[in-house]
């Protein structure tokens, strides 16, 4: 999703792009949490986790549909569905992850988890930043024998992207995603070859999560 979301076509909605990524995503986690607890009788938090898995769209596929089929979108409709999907995993993570501490931790207070969502908000928009320049400038001054090689350097550098960022408190999902749309809209050696590897990585793990 960060690799494929160009810069310019976001700008003029990123403020209702954050809007529904963030309270967006906690409005559906509640409202499904609810339900869940009034119907399926789950308790709160069990309905709350629940809702905080499914509130997230998919990247891949909102990318797929919209740009494979010629819908008739009007208006910053369609790049503000595209930022919306890619942008939005960062927030049903912490919700989830929050959610799945509250149901370990029964002296746990929700209030605790507004400092944490701040800090890990911080933390990896810092990191996404960081880490992001560190990729194209490795990606550009590293000379490797076989192109193939590229993808696989980028892919260790996103997963030490995520870990070190989690390491220290932060968001893994938003630095990812904030250091894969400096990627994608940076001059990058081989941009359009990283581009199909991931977009192919993208649906293959699509498939494995519909099967699992």
């Amino acid at each position: 999703g960060g690799m494929e979301t160009k810069i310019e076509s976001i700008r003029p909605v990123l403020k209702d792009g954050i809007s529904l990524a963030t309270l967006g995503v906690l409005l559906t986690a509640l409202l499904v949490g609810l339900f869940s607890t009034l119907i399926l009788e789950f308790t709160l938090f069990e309905g709350l986790l629940l809702g905080a898995i499914v509130s997230s769209t998919d990247a891949a596929a909102v990318f797929s549909i919209l740009r494979s089929r010629n819908l008739g979108l009007k208006g910053n409709l369609r790049p503000l569905l595209e930022f919306e999907s890619g942008s939005n995993d960062p927030m049903a993570y912490f919700l989830t992850i929050s959610f799945v501490y509250l149901l370990t931790h029964e002296d746990a207070s929700v209030l605790t988890l507004i400092p944490r969502f701040f800090k890990g908000m911080l933390i990896g928009a810092l990191a996404g930043y960081g880490f992001g320049k560190l990729i194209v400038w490795t990606v550009n001054k590293i000379r490797l024998n076989a192109d193939g090689l590229y993808p696989v350097l980028v892919l260790a550098l996103v997963i030490f992207t995520f870990s070190f960022t989690d390491t220290i408190g932060g968001n893994g999902f938003l630095a990812v995603y904030l250091a894969a749309i400096m990627v994608g809209n940076t001059n990058v050696i081989h941009k359009k070859s990283l581009i199909k590897f991931y977009d192919g990585q993208a649906w293959l793990l699509q498939i494995v999560m519909f099967l699992t």
